[in-house]
């Protein structure tokens, strides 16, 4: 497998764990950022200062097809993290997801169809696809519901692939994460949530309590992107990563004040609570394809990855807005 890759996405929360594991293994990385006028390149600009420099900042758009095909030029792997992911945001904007995340792929597909160097595309899936699970563990069969518009365009996003690889012979590989957390992750996320207002606020405000949830943690994750690469018999598949263990938002909560040393209290907010219907129950991952294809299996307890996901937030505690409802 080539040395050389792309992260589209490298700014965000996984993209820049995956883009920092690169370098550490010896790759050449070029990572895609969305161009803004702040310079701002996301969550790279917290990488260790030799990481950043080995790194090699594409600036562009997934909705521009050319500044897309500069970025895959010339690479051998790319890992197609890119995308808009905050389900609060696609109730309000819908259009602007299906854009990006959609019509963003297929750009991502068709420069990695002309290029002459890959070897391997893996497109970033997510257990949300699935919507509320009908039957547990979830494995790759189970049936897709988009019960938000982000969901949605992942099912288009992922189907799109599948279509590459059956029509073109394109080098596809699809990666499902279950609900990764860790450092580096905003506040639109339920645990560094949590974290953030049990260390600042004498209560903490969250949505429902009742949904279950597969917690991955990202360095778990970020292996699962580097075996999938690396695995030919995952070409034209979709394969699910995750703890293969779910709890519910309320445990979640105990469980953050017990590694704290402390009791949360909670306070209801409806604005933080999806509509009826777009709110998914449960989610646990079948992880039985991804054991076959490469031995996979999740190295951190939840408990472990919680403690070094608590260590980075009390460190980074400026970067939060506790008294705000991040989406």
């Amino acid at each position: 497998m080539g040395k050389t890759a792309l992260v589209t996405g490298a700014g965000g929360f996984i993209g820049s764990h995956l883009t920092e594991r690169l370098v550490l293994e010896g790759f050449e990385v070029r990572a895609l950022v969305r161009y803004n006028g702040r310079d701002d390149r996301g969550q790279i600009d917290r990488l260790p200062r030799d990481i950043q420099a080995a790194v090699e900042v594409h600036r562009g758009d997934l909705k521009d097809p050319e500044a897309v095909r500069k970025a895959v030029e010339g690479r051998a792997l790319v890992f197609h993290l890119g995308a808009l992911i905050a389900i609060p945001y696609s109730y309000q904007n819908p259009l602007d997801v299906v854009q990006t995340n959609v019509v963003g792929t297929a750009h991502v597909l068709d420069a990695c169809r002309a290029s002459k160097a890959l070897e391997r595309v893996v497109l970033t899936s997510t257990s949300e696809v699935y919507g509320t699970a009908q039957y547990v563990p979830i494995d790759e069969k189970h049936p897709l519901c988009g019960q938000s518009p982000y969901a949605a365009t992942k099912i288009g996003s992922d189907a799109l692939g599948e279509s590459y690889f059956r029509a073109f012979g394109l080098p596809v590989a699809i990666l499902r994460p279950f609900n990764t957390f860790g450092p580096r992750q905003s506040a639109r996320a339920i645990i560094p949530t949590i974290i953030s207002q049990a260390l600042e606020r004498p209560v903490v405000r969250l949505g429902s309590l009742d949904p279950r949830r597969d917690l991955t943690y990202v360095k778990d994750t970020v292996s699962g992107f580097l075996s999938i690469a690396a695995c030919d018999a995952a070409v034209g598949r979709v394969v699910n990563v995750g703890r293969g263990e779910d709890v519910t938002i309320g445990e979640l909560v105990e469980r953050i004040g017990s590694r704290l040393g402390i009791r949360i209290a909670i306070e209801s907010d409806p604005a933080r609570v999806r509509p009826a219907a777009s709110e998914v129950g449960r989610l646990l991952a079948g992880t039985a394809q991804a054991q076959a294809l490469w031995g996979w299996k999740p190295q951190y307890t939840l408990d472990a990855a919680l403690d070094e996901t608590i260590a980075w937030v009390r460190e980074n505690i400026g970067l939060f807005r506790v008294d705000a409802y991040t989406t």
